[in-house]
């Protein structure tokens, strides 16, 4: 097996891992949630919070990571280069788009989802309207991911696989 085969397996698994947990945070956690938090004669949602959350959040974050510098190994290793790609140089424009969308959805949950789930999950103490603004952010920051997945697959599949919608 060559790098570039490895680098883009390896790429793959973290990126299956990493949008998987993103989209059962926007699809499952979130509304589950909301529904234990709305009734009044059940559990609550503090076994999601305490238990599932902060160790979905782990996988989630390090996923990203290890999705983004497999990617960068991947695209150097191929010989489009991360430079190449990054300044979308001909015959590096979509990858580099799909890189460009990745980084954005990478700085998201570094920068704006994670410090904020901690204030919400209580790993880091906040004040009622420190969490109100904190859940706020992390979910206006989680949806745009979500929506920036989509074309940044698109872009992944469609450099690789020369699809017509980028022909």
């Amino acid at each position: 097996m060559n790098l570039w085969s490895l680098f883009t397996w390896l790429h793959v698994i973290a990126g299956v891992a990493w949008v998987g947990l993103l989209y059962y945070f926007n699809f499952v956690q979130l509304p589950a949630v909301a529904a234990a938090t709305a009734d009044k004669d059940g559990p609550g949602p503090a076994a999601i919070s305490k238990y599932i959350a902060p160790r979905a959040l782990v996988w989630f974050r390090w996923a990203a990571v290890a999705t983004w510098l497999t990617g960068a190994a991947a695209l150097e290793s191929m010989g489009v280069g991360l430079a190449n790609a990054f300044t979308l140089q001909s015959g590096a424009e979509v990858i580099g788009i799909g890189a460009w969308l990745g980084t954005i959805m990478l700085i998201n949950v570094w920068l704006l989802i994670w410090p904020n789930q901690k204030l919400l999950l209580g790993i880091v103490p906040a004040s009622d309207a420190e969490k109100a603004r904190a859940k706020t952010i992390a979910f206006l920051a989680s949806r745009t991911n979500t929506m920036l997945s989509i074309p940044m697959l698109m872009c992944m599949v469609g450099h690789q696989h020369g699809l017509p919608f980028f022909n």
